[in-house]
């Protein structure tokens, strides 16, 4: 991987717009217990790298997420994904992404490079018999790009206090092939009982296109905390084949204090 940042770690003209940022820094460790129905059926978490990168000449944070399987579930089909990026520390649009997606028997390695002038996404995929990355493919994007990771952290430094209940926000955004332009529902402030304690949080659900995972355009619910750090706390999803969910169990290195009303 070393080899292809290099490779891509040129000269831009791009000129991006700082986003102001004091809800995290390096060093950010967030775990998570993934819940189905009543059952804990696996872990998740997300870390912000000690260290900043230099990608595309500019200052980068490396955030990896990662989840998987535990306990008996594991048995019947065994789940172990990790989704990173290289995401500038100023504008929070991605540089790079990475995913590598272990999933029973499916295998998938990809790497996307983001040009931010050319407004344009080169995606690798690896082939599974040779293990060496395939020819490139180049797909439009829309400007100031960012991936599932970066759009995350872009939803914490968000001003919530800006909007009333009930209105929409968006992030533009790239997947595999195809960009997007993810709408989102501010829905108000919710108090969420957690093993850390009772979190006040921002409750927000992104408007879902069709599709054959989640029931319905507000099948995802997502909770953020109520205080400097803007933390996911709960994320629920409503399924097809049931309920899942993702919960707070620990962290570090968080920039603010988080804020809990009850323990």
């Amino acid at each position: 991987m070393l080899l292809f940042l290099a490779s891509f770690s040129g000269e831009k003209k791009k000129e991006f717009i700082p986003i102001k940022n004091t809800n995290f820094g390096i060093g950010e460790v967030l775990n998570y217990r993934v819940n189905f129905g009543f059952f804990t059926v696996g872990k998740a978490s997300t870390v912000v790298d000690q260290k900043i990168y230099n990608i595309n000449s500019r200052p980068s944070y490396k955030v990896d997420a990662h989840g998987e399987t535990l306990g008996f579930v594991s048995w019947i089909t065994k789940v172990n994904d990790t989704w990173g990026a290289y995401i500038d520390t100023a504008a929070l649009v991605t540089h790079v992404s990475y995913r590598k997606i272990r999933e029973g028997n499916y295998r998938k390695d990809e790497i996307i490079y983001y040009d931010h002038d050319k407004l344009e996404a080169e995606v690798k995929v690896m082939n599974k018999e040779t293990g060496l990355y395939g020819e490139p493919k180049f797909y439009p994007t829309p400007p100031n790009v960012r991936d599932m990771v970066a759009g995350f952290l872009y939803l914490r430094v968000i001003d919530f206090a800006k909007y009333k209940k009930g209105d929409t926000l968006s992030i533009s955004g790239f997947f595999e092939d195809t960009p997007y332009n993810l709408k989102i529902i501010y829905s108000g402030k919710e108090k969420v009982e957690t093993s850390i304690g009772i979190i006040p949080c921002f409750k927000l659900v992104p408007i879902m296109p069709d599709n054959k995972i989640f029931d319905g355009e507000n099948s995802i619910t997502c909770w953020l905390s109520d205080d400097k750090n803007k933390i996911p706390v709960r994320i629920q999803a409503k399924m097809f084949i049931g309920s899942t969910g993702v919960e707070l169990i620990s962290f570090s290195g968080l920039r603010n204090q988080l804020k809990v009303v009850m323990k």
